[in-house]
């Protein structure tokens, strides 16, 4: 890459960077139905066009790590180490998320989490990245595995990883709406995440094992 295209793909990030970041204040000032792209791009000082441009959806504005979500469980699939499975790669890269806070995997913060489940379009979404997390997944695995395409077994493992890794994204949504601090989500989470896994070690402990 040259100098000229590293600054043209620097300033490309720091546009979108910009724009999300005024529309996340816009969201939690007013709620995300009440804000119109227009006023997303007044507040970031750019063309309604060019909002549209980075985020084609205005959901993707609320939930702009929507790609790193679709794509986690599969990315740790394809890294994992060798000798290690599909379910202990997940289940490792989960707990290091929770002792993270990681908003990725729910830690949001109260404001944030009001702000989607008040939005029945950005529950829709979510819904959405869900599914497509757990495709993601499923090809991951297919590939990983050589499996045939009309084997069903990585589309029901990736049900099954994906299934739990929605539920404990749910429990942290729920701790947090509640008002518990991280911290003590955290804790809480880590203990259910060894409950959730260790459900799924009799069926896919020695699955994909690198």
């Amino acid at each position: 890459m040259t100098t000229q295209q590293g600054l043209r793909a620097r300033k490309k990030q720091q546009t979108r960077e910009q724009i999300s970041h005024r529309a996340t204040e816009l969201f939690l000032a007013r709620g995300f139905d009440r804000v119109t792209i227009a006023d997303v791009a007044a507040a970031a000082e750019v063309a309604k066009m060019t909002v549209t441009n980075y985020f084609p959806r205005k959901e993707d504005l609320a939930l702009d790590l929507g790609e790193v979500y679709v794509e986690q469980l599969a990315a740790v699939v394809r890294d994992r180490a060798p000798g290690e499975s599909a379910l202990a790669a997940l289940r490792r890269a989960y707990l290091a998320a929770v002792a993270a806070e990681d908003q990725v995997i729910g830690f949001s913060g109260l404001p944030f989490a009001k702000m989607i489940t008040d939005s029945p379009a950005l529950v829709a979404r979510l819904r959405e990245f869900n599914e497509d997390r757990e495709t993601a997944l499923a090809r991951a695995l297919a590939e990983d595995t050589g499996a045939a395409q009309a084997d069903i077994t990585p589309r029901v493992a990736a049900a099954q990883l994906a299934g739990v890794h929605r539920v404990l994204f749910e429990e942290i949504l729920r701790r947090t709406l509640d008002g518990q601090p991280n911290a003590e989500i955290a804790t809480a989470l880590a203990e259910y995440a060894r409950v959730a896994f260790d459900a799924l070690e009799p069926g896919l402990g020695d699955y994909a094992v690198r």
